[in-house]
């Protein structure tokens, strides 16, 4: 028989060993519950930092978006996060999106990160999707050329209270505008090796903070996400008073991310960011369906006018019979007889084979 754990735990919350399930705390449920449309309406907008070193090296960027969204018909929040930067000069990056409900419940979301070594790359990849009252998880891990892949499934009974990487961003941004956060918030979460772990939120308070040529309050909050083997995980986060992400900084680690001008600076000037759409899943999805809608409208339309094909092998037939020099003369010499205002008149004879 296992002994139980020593430390304490919030109302509503329930502490798992192995098989047993973690729960997330009344008052965590209680918040999210009570989320409120017009809170999600102010929710609702882009953030975008930079990341740098204790030295204050520039190493890469971080950006957030938050939309309203339609998945399979139905009306919901979509999350798009993206990390791009360096670690030690070696590419890295990190892309997270999200189709959440207005209780912030995940229903579809994508993880994708990666750090691109001398010959010896890191690939991780996550995914998750509700389908028939279950959580389906599929996570595929590359190190070098070695693959391994995992699936694993939950009922949705159990993860009542889930926060992800992606509905983390929207819920931080909605406790940022409260500028408070309930005691004893414990949701749940998943670990790196997909166990259902806790995840805990504390308030750090206000402080001054500059941002720019400016020095702004701000309003921290503390997420702690805990492990059943290794040792738990903070990140410090502080947002400005519209729930703007002025600073994101993972607790010992020498890399912090920053608000480098407020709105009202920045509408100054924009800097242009790189733009990978190959590596990110929404911008890479709404590529396809664009190319395959615009397949299927030009095939559409090449049926109802079959003179088309005609035109063009006829027009092909000629060019390749001549081969002239000048293509383009040749084109503007064939076609003319086509126009409108010729055809009213009595055109030359066009060119015959």
């Amino acid at each position: 028989m296992e002994a139980p754990l020593e430390e304490e735990t919030p109302a509503g919350a329930s502490v798992g060993i192995q098989g047993l399930q973690l729960k997330a705390s009344d008052e965590a449920l209680t918040f999210l519950s009570s989320i409120e449309p017009a809170e999600l309406l102010k929710s609702v907008f882009p953030d975008s930092l930079v990341t740098v070193s204790e030295g204050d090296r520039d190493l890469g960027t971080f950006s957030v978006t938050v939309e309203f969204a339609r998945r399979l018909q139905q009306p919901c929040l979509l999350v798009h996060a993206q990390s791009q930067g360096t670690i030690d000069d070696s590419p890295c990056g990190t892309t997270v999106t999200a189709y959440l409900t207005t209780e912030l419940e995940v229903l579809e979301e994508d993880y994708h990160e990666y750090v691109k070594l001398d010959g010896h790359n890191l690939d991780n990849r996550c995914h998750m999707v509700q389908h028939d009252g279950q959580m389906l998880i599929d996570k595929v891990t590359t190190v070098g050329e070695e693959t391994t892949m995992e699936s694993i499934s939950y009922p949705m009974s159990v993860l009542n209270g889930l926060v992800t990487e992606g509905s983390n961003l929207l819920l931080m941004r909605v406790v940022a505008l409260r500028k408070k956060v309930p005691e004893h918030m414990t949701l749940i979460s998943f670990d790196q090796a997909l166990h259902i772990v806790r995840t805990t939120f504390s308030a750090l308070g206000l402080k001054q903070l500059e941002v720019g040529e400016a020095t702004v309050e701000v309003f921290g909050v503390e997420r702690t996400v805990h492990s059943l083997e290794d040792s738990p995980i903070a990140w410090q986060c502080y947002f400005l008073a519209d729930g703007h992400m002025a600073s994101r900084v993972q607790v010992g680690s020498p890399v912090s991310m920053r608000l480098l001008q407020l709105q009202s600076q920045l509408e100054k000037g924009f800097e242009k960011i790189p733009l990978v759409w190959e590596e990110d899943m929404y911008m890479r999805s709404k590529f396809w369906d664009r190319k395959e809608e615009l397949k299927a409208d030009h095939a559409s339309y090449l049926r109802r006018h079959p003179e088309i094909r005609a035109l063009t092998a006829d027009f092909l037939q000629f060019l390749l019979l001549r081969k002239p020099d000048d293509v383009f003369q040749f084109a503007r010499e064939y076609f003319p007889p086509f126009a409108p205002s010729r055809l009213l008149q009595t055109s030359p004879k066009a060119p015959s084979f």
